[in-house]
């Protein structure tokens, strides 16, 4: 749980604008994950290596969008990545919208934005996070067909 504990505070420094602190702490974080080889989540906090590694994106993309980006194309790939919550995913991969959108790569959002909301539609269609990226994304002309589906879906266009 002490794990868990450090990456929401770590997401909560990044949030804040506190980078460095962020880093810190994901890293203690990172030294309880390694602790747990082989665990296998029996207590279904959502934490281990593939959590530690989902925070470092997320709170990369406040300070660096590309090196958030290059370090989601990695993590991606991890076998961990399919094991977690659904809910975790989708709202991982909306941040990650996020950060496409940040480097100007609309594409790239429109397609993390679609993936989230295959994996769980109440995490794209709910959080007014997501409603915020679909609606930048949309704006562009002409809008990504499956962002103008979701434009649709959560009330922004008629």
């Amino acid at each position: 749980m002490g794990g868990a504990l450090l990456v929401q505070a770590a997401l909560a420094a990044g949030g804040c604008g506190e980078h460095r602190r962020a880093d810190e702490l994901i890293d203690r974080a990172a030294g309880v994950a390694a602790h747990l080889r082989g665990y296998d989540d029996t207590h279904r906090t959502s934490f281990g290596s593939i959590a530690v590694d989902l925070a470092r994106v997320v709170v990369a993309q406040w300070g660096d969008a590309d090196e958030a980006l290059h370090r989601h194309s990695t993590v991606i790939r991890r076998e961990g990545w399919r094991r977690l919550p659904v809910e975790c995913r989708g709202a991982y991969l909306v941040d990650v919208a996020r950060a496409y959108l940040q480097v100007g790569d609309l594409r790239g959002a429109a397609r993390a934005l679609v993936e989230a909301d295959s994996v769980a539609p109440a995490e794209v269609r709910c959080r007014p996070l997501a409603r915020t990226v679909i609606a930048d994304v949309a704006r562009a002309q002409p809008a990504p067909a499956g962002v103008a589906r979701l434009a649709t879906l959560v009330g922004l266009t008629r």
